[in-house]
């Protein structure tokens, strides 16, 4: 698979070293080209630097390793090499306090969607820090870390479930991409959780056996009205 990757920070170093060395080739995009070569040069694999646009005609797939801040504009400039291609979101908008930046509007993934309508947006890998990222693989007592994934394509989500498996972890259907939202909004309470309050996120739910109780170890139905 061809990719693309806008950006040059850690999560574009994490997810793109996993995928050059399955095999896949691999542009970095950035608007420092010594930064674009430097990371191509650490992911090695046959990676190569060049400009955002660059990275946005070669791919395939096209990461959006990019803050939330600067997400909307850059895709913007290159909605038209996005056209027909997956736009993978990894971003998490979440600002001082561990707020929600989005709150009571679209979510980033929605607001990259409508800036390259053209691309079909996808959801994936915003839940956990750029270091579980770079694990090989990232597994937790013998269990592979699990990655939800939202949007509406299904090819496009069919080409993420690959790269969520050639990262070492199990894709999970999350839903179209209007529940990216939720996503995102997990992402400031894990934060919140683990830095602002030193808490175990994954302590918060029960097993799925037991998501509706004791009394029902099966897989939960939706409750009346839920």
């Amino acid at each position: 698979m061809r990719i693309g990757v806008l950006g040059t920070g850690n999560m574009a170093d994490a997810l793109a070293t996993h995928w050059a060395r399955a095999g896949h080739q691999v542009t970095v995009g950035g608007r420092d080209v010594h930064k674009a070569e430097r990371l191509a040069m650490r992911i090695g694999g046959g990676a190569q630097p060049a400009s955002l646009r660059a990275a946005a005609d070669f791919g395939q797939v096209v990461l959006a390793a990019l803050p939330f801040e600067a997400g909307v504009d850059v895709v913007r400039e290159l909605h038209a090499p996005l056209e027909g291609k997956v736009l993978l979101d990894c971003s998490n908008p979440v600002g001082p306090g561990f707020r929600l930046l989005t709150e009571g509007g679209p979510s980033a993934a929605q607001q990259l969607a409508a800036a390259a309508p053209g691309a079909q947006v996808v959801k994936a890998f915003n839940l956990c820090h750029e270091d579980v990222w770079r694990m090989r693989p990232p597994v937790f007592d013998g269990r592979p870390l699990a990655v939800p994934i939202c949007g509406d394509d299904e090819t496009a989500l069919a080409r993420v479930h690959e790269l969520v498996q050639d990262v070492g972890c199990e894709p999970v259907a999350g839903g179209g991409l209007a529940r990216a939202g939720l996503l995102e909004a997990t992402a400031a309470l894990f934060i919140g959780l683990w830095v602002g309050e030193g808490a175990d996120a994954q302590a918060i739910a029960p097993p799925l056996a037991y998501a509706a109780g004791p009394s029902h170890p099966h897989t939960p139905s939706p409750a009346p009205g839920g």
